[in-house]
């Protein structure tokens, strides 16, 4: 991404602005210039932008409170070592911008890298019982031979024990939240949020300083759990809850998702059973399931080309004999190694929603110029 100069105290102002949520300050920002533009725009020009009223740009016309806690805030994560990443500069991460309701600025403290190339979300109850507990700690061991960055929420249950052995297991492991960073919930787990982050790991959030955890918080943060990952895999939820919103998300954006089957007899295995059954998610026996769904070991699609000897070493295409999203997306393939790809990478590569991708590579591949590999990764045809 091509990085712009940023006022960071703007861009937290705006934020904190009541009644501008993520898309709306986006759209401010585009019709603008930049957050600072946005607070200094007159009234009578913010009342065009579609989605704004008279009171919202009001609000804006009056943003002096804002702007004077923005520096408060700024001012405090510079002391306390906290990033603050904004959606137009090159540090916000990459797997989030993919997604139509990306939050526009987060709090992160910690060092993890949050465009890690393997990432996945362990979710489940919060009722967990032993079963959950060991499930979670095999996974965990398993997937460390990838080095996978580990995301979950720092909640109860499946989520603090995913974070708990992604630090034993020595990877980096990501707990986002439902407030802010001085408001982590459940209190009792600020030892493991302590050791994730001394350890490379990271606490991250859209919710400034001085946030309380809300309920309605909760599923805007699975959100970002389940749009930071490549894949969400569920270890036990019951018919409902936060684990299965998450899960919910992730089919959405189009990530993977997988869960761990259980027993028929326990409640807290009914989710996770239903989803398997309903092909909303793969089963997820082993960390060799979790690979295989994201072809981290490129060995499918070594062998699927060595299987097609009659490829071509340049596919003999013309994207500009196809519609503008195939084209894009055919660009992309042509620019990548092997002529292959990701659904998520294309969408990167092409600056398209993974809709629009997703919709260009089904016209492509009935067509005969595409190829599916195991994984959502799609190959070029010579």
């Amino acid at each position: 991404m091509q990085s712009v100069e940023v006022d960071l105290t703007a861009a937290v102002a705006l934020t904190l602005i009541p009644g501008i949520g993520p898309k709306l300050t986006r759209q401010l920002v585009s019709y603008c210039g930049s957050a600072d533009a946005v607070l200094n725009a007159p009234a009578a020009k913010l009342r065009l932008v579609p989605g704004i009223g008279a009171s919202l740009g009001q609000a804006l016309a009056a943003s002096r409170d804002a702007r004077r806690r923005a520096a408060e805030i700024v001012l405090r994560a510079e002391r306390e070592g906290v990033r603050i990443l904004w959606y137009q500069q090159p540090d916000f991460p990459r797997r989030l911008l993919e997604l139509p309701d990306a939050p526009a600025l987060l709090y992160c403290q910690g060092t993890a890298d949050l465009d890690a190339p393997r990432a996945v979300a362990l979710v489940g109850t919060r009722q967990a019982t032993d079963y959950g507990r060991r499930a979670t700690e095999k996974l965990v061991q398993e997937l460390s031979a990838y080095t996978p960055l580990i995301i979950s929420g720092m909640a109860y249950g499946i989520d603090i024990w995913a974070h708990r052995a992604a630090v034993e297991a020595g990877l980096p492991t990501v707990g986002v939240l439902a407030g802010g960073l001085d408001r982590l919930y459940p209190a009792e787990h600020r030892r493991t949020a302590d050791r994730v982050i001394a350890e490379g790991g990271a606490l991250l959030t859209e919710y400034p300083f001085g946030v309380d955890v809300a309920r309605m918080q909760f599923p805007a943060r699975n959100r970002i759990i389940a749009g930071l990952s490549e894949a969400t895999i569920v270890v036990e939820a019951g018919a409902k809850g936060g684990a299965l919103i998450t899960a919910d998300l992730a089919n959405d954006y189009d990530r993977a998702v997988l869960a761990v089957p259980g027993s028929v007899f326990e409640p807290w295995s009914v989710g996770c059973n239903q989803y398997i059954r309903d092909a909303r998610a793969a089963p997820c026996l082993s960390a060799a399931d979790v690979v295989v769904a994201l072809n981290w070991d490129g060995a499918l699609a070594a062998a699927s080309v060595r299987a097609s000897p009659g490829r071509l070493p340049i596919p003999d295409i013309d994207p500009d004999t196809f519609s503008s999203d195939e084209a894009a997306v055919l660009r992309a393939l042509l620019a990548a190694p092997d002529y292959a790809d990701h659904i998520d990478g294309l969408s990167w590569r092409t600056t398209l929603p993974p809709s629009t991708v997703s919709g260009a590579l089904l016209t492509l591949e009935l067509a005969g110029f595409v190829g599916a590999l195991p994984g959502k990764i799609f190959r070029l045809n010579g």
